[in-house]
């Protein structure tokens, strides 16, 4: 007889019925009959529901093993697929033979059938994936994490690996992680006081990224279009549900695109990451609508809809903003950024719908932004979704080698610490894009999820840098 392994997910449809298989997971719950046989609902992590699996009271080790299986007790599970007439399950496992592997003590295993709060949870990273709600979110975020390598390679972009540990702040803010083999207590200084990087690892100030976008930009002004994927990093101070110290990120840079062809982009990137979603993760999707947001669908009904998202100028949102007649906690005026509250009010109530903003003023936009003719203002967009606020942020960048000068003495930065940049305007300089993608705020704008620490296995805040 043929046995086959498989998973739960494809243990629970219809054709399966009839094959010999084996399971292998985690025991959510047992019951026991008084007919002489115990129910067993096993999960594996394929799917939010568990299967089904009946156990006869003469399965070898049934009193001594199977009776004293409880929540959290691993298993592999040797048995045939049948038809079943529970609710809200088509099949169900009749056992021939159950393999004990790890015992979990009922008294001290944290998961029991109970609600735990979020906050709870985040105390148990090590646990929490076996909850349905983090489980859900860890197959979402690995779909989506699919679905941007395939937009861009469908789309004959480079995947390329840009460093963790870099000398260069994309950003231009200075809160960045310092990367050292210095011993702090024994800091060396030269004869003016400032610390002598001579005898550190990299011989030179080093920090983790903020950003791999201007290392892409080396790339794609020699292969057109790039894009990156990987960690970023923020020493930012801020305990809010919408920051992390680590997060993900994609950014690709494209030559030869303008500000029009990089909203463009964003836009179909966003479409593209919602039409597969709702064809891939229907089930999660329903678990979310069901258990946290019940707005999931039609937020992602809206995003995929043919129709251009709203555009419209920095300027023309904050004329928007001061007219509204809402009472925001943050005041409006031109020249300061916007704040989660104003960017909800465009996408939930202005628009109904993502919105793109650009042409941002360019004493709160960083330095490779392209200037605009009006000396006030640069090429930046920002693409705005409903619940999340931003969600995309990226910009044309200054491809003219004064201007980027100016831009950069302006700033304070040194031109000659970005040498290597300046060199990419000297030689076959050339128009192009490029913008950013938060994978966590991605996902939480697909989940519901309304804290961002949910949404990454494991959330690296201020004060908490545990497992």
């Amino acid at each position: 007889m043929i046995v086959d392994k498989i998973s739960v997910r494809r243990a629970r449809e219809p054709e399966a019925v009839g094959r010999s298989v084996v399971l292998q997971g985690w025991v959510r719950t047992r019951r026991d009959s008084k007919g002489g046989f115990s129910f067993l609902e096993l999960n594996d992590g394929s799917c939010v529901p568990n299967i089904q699996i009946i156990a006869d009271a003469d399965l070898p080790a049934y009193e001594t093993e199977i009776r004293r299986l409880s929540a959290g007790c691993s298993v592999t599970v040797c048995g045939l697929v049948k038809e079943s007439s529970g609710r809200g399950q088509a099949t169900e496992v009749q056992a021939t033979k159950v393999t004990v592997h790890g015992w979990a003590d009922p008294e001290e295993y944290p998961l029991q059938k109970k609600r735990h709060s979020f906050e709870k949870l985040r105390e148990w990273a090590h646990l929490r994936p076996r909850t349905n709600t983090f489980g859900a979110v860890a197959r979402v975020r690995n779909a989506v994490s699919r679905c941007i390598h395939d937009f861009f390679q469908e789309r004959d972009f480079l995947y390329v690996h840009t460093p963790i540990i870099t000398a260069s702040d994309c950003e231009g803010a200075g809160e960045m992680f310092r990367v050292t083999t210095i011993d702090p207590q024994k800091v060396p200084t030269l004869a003016n006081g400032s610390v002598d990087y001579s005898c550190d690892f990299f011989d030179r100030p080093a920090y983790l990224t903020v950003s791999g976008q201007l290392e892409a930009e080396i790339y794609a002004t020699a292969l057109g279009k790039v894009y990156t994927f990987g960690p970023t990093f923020r020493a930012e101070n801020s305990n809010t549900s919408r920051h992390l110290a680590e997060f993900w990120m994609v950014e690709p840079e494209m030559a030869f695109y303008e500000l029009n062809d990089n909203m463009q982009l964003a836009e179909e990137l966003l479409r593209w990451l919602g039409h597969t979603l709702l064809d891939q993760c229907a089930e999660d999707l329903q678990f979310f609508c069901d258990r946290i947001d019940d707005q999931v669908f039609a937020r992602l009904q809206n995003l995929v809809q043919e129709k251009e998202f709203a555009r419209l100028t920095y300027t023309e949102a904050v004329e928007l903003l001061k007219t509204s007649g809402e009472d925001f906690e943050f005041p409006v005026s031109w020249g300061s950024d916007l704040q989660a509250e104003h960017e909800r009010y465009l996408t939930e109530r202005k628009f109904n719908a993502p919105v793109i903003l650009y042409d941002y003023p360019n004493t709160i936009k960083p330095f490779y932004m392209k200037a605009n003719d009006d000396n006030q203002t640069v090429r930046a967009m920002d693409v705005l979704v409903p619940a999340v606020g931003e969600i995309i942020g990226g910009s044309e960048r200054e491809d003219r080698l004064d201007v980027l000068k100016t831009r950069m003495s302006d700033q304070g930065l040194n031109a000659q610490d970005y040498w290597w940049y300046v060199d990419l305007r000297r030689f076959g300089t050339v128009p192009h894009s490029g913008f950013g993608l938060g994978l966590e705020r991605m996902v939480q704008f697909v989940t519901g999820m309304a804290n961002i620490r949910d949404v990454i296995p494991f959330p690296r805040t201020p004060g908490s840098a545990e497992f």
